[in-house]
């Protein structure tokens, strides 16, 4: 039997598509790879007690595991980090003392051996060289909750905590939103209204100051976005199957929702509903000749604040 020219050129390519298909589905094993360890250098002595680590990026990695034991991991004073990290590089505060370090890379089906471990001695020193870390929230965080937990790593040697917000970059630290000495790593602070707030924490004891830490944003948005306004199909008219739904644009809006009822208006039409779509359209594709279905839209901004929903509207299967 002799393929026909044409016939050979489609299956090769099906076959290939196939293959291509196959590659983005089956996720590569990383086992085989080797993860070098950048920074600290093994021995190396660090005078400030914020510890820098960093290690060559693996190709098909998804996350680090990174720990750090007291003495070494062959005879472990204890477990002092053991986190997972999506980044090759991570900063933490550790206490004088004398630890171990090693890291492995992972994705969904394997993993790689941990490096070889190295070693780092953290030397005592006052605290007015050192920094505090701060944990949470993350730099840059936008949220609409009116109160947000400020937290910050433990730094070695102090016994209470300074924590500045402001909304000017402390360019004028005697107009501050707040500014208290508390013992604690953690305030529950309340926005006073919508609005991009810095804060930033400093150690103290009762001989020294740390020096501050880097300052993060978080900004304060409960103010919803714009009503949604429905364009097509038109208020009660009979459409045939799939029915594209669409809607005017929200400035402002991240995403919007979909809602679709039965008959009753009232009743979603499956468990799927509302869906959340990044258009301003969506293709209902289900139901049957006869049924009259309903909807709405509301606009959703990166606040995950949501608008009033737009009017309902229907529309009757052809």
């Amino acid at each position: 039997m002799k393929f026909k020219p044409t016939l050979y050129l489609f299956l090769t390519i099906s076959i290939m598509q196939v293959l291509y298909s196959c590659q983005d589905i089956i996720e590569p094993s990383i086992s085989k790879s080797n993860l070098q360890l950048e920074a600290p250098t093994d021995q190396y002595i660090s005078p400030s007690y914020a510890i820098n680590f960093w290690w060559d990026a693996v190709d098909h990695a998804i996350s680090y595991h990174l720990q750090v034991v007291s003495r070494t991991f062959a005879s472990p004073g204890g477990l002092v980090l053991d986190t997972i990290v999506s980044t090759n590089k991570f900063t933490a505060n550790l206490n004088p003392g004398s630890y171990q370090w090693r890291v492995m890379a992972e994705n969904g089906s394997s993993q790689t051996a941990y490096a070889n471990p190295r070693t780092l001695t953290v030397a005592a020193s006052s605290i007015k060289q050192q920094a505090v870390l701060l944990t949470s929230p993350a730099n840059n965080y936008l949220t609409n909750q009116t109160t947000v937990a400020l937290s910050w790593g433990a730094l070695y040697g102090a016994t209470k905590y300074q924590l500045q917000v402001d909304t000017n970059s402390f360019t004028d630290t005697t107009k501050l939103v707040y500014n208290k000495v508390i013992a604690t790593q953690q305030l529950n602070f309340t926005f006073p209204k919508n609005q991009t707030y810095q804060w930033r924490v400093r150690a103290e004891n009762d001989t020294a100051y740390s020096v501050w830490s880097l300052s993060n944003t978080v900004t304060f948005d409960n103010i919803p976005p714009a009503q949604v306004v429905l364009s097509s199909p038109a208020n009660s008219i009979t459409v045939s199957s799939p029915v594209n739904l669409q809607w005017t644009g929200v400035s402002g809006s991240k995403s919007y929702k979909v809602y679709v009822f039965k008959s009753d208006s009232t009743t979603s039409y499956n468990s799927t509903f509302p869906v959340s779509v990044n258009t301003t359209d969506y293709n209902f594709t289900l139901g049957a000749s006869g049924d009259k279905i309903y909807w709405k839209v509301s606009a959703v901004d990166a606040a995950g604040n949501e608008g009033t929903t737009s009017v309902l509207r229907s529309f009757v299967l052809q």
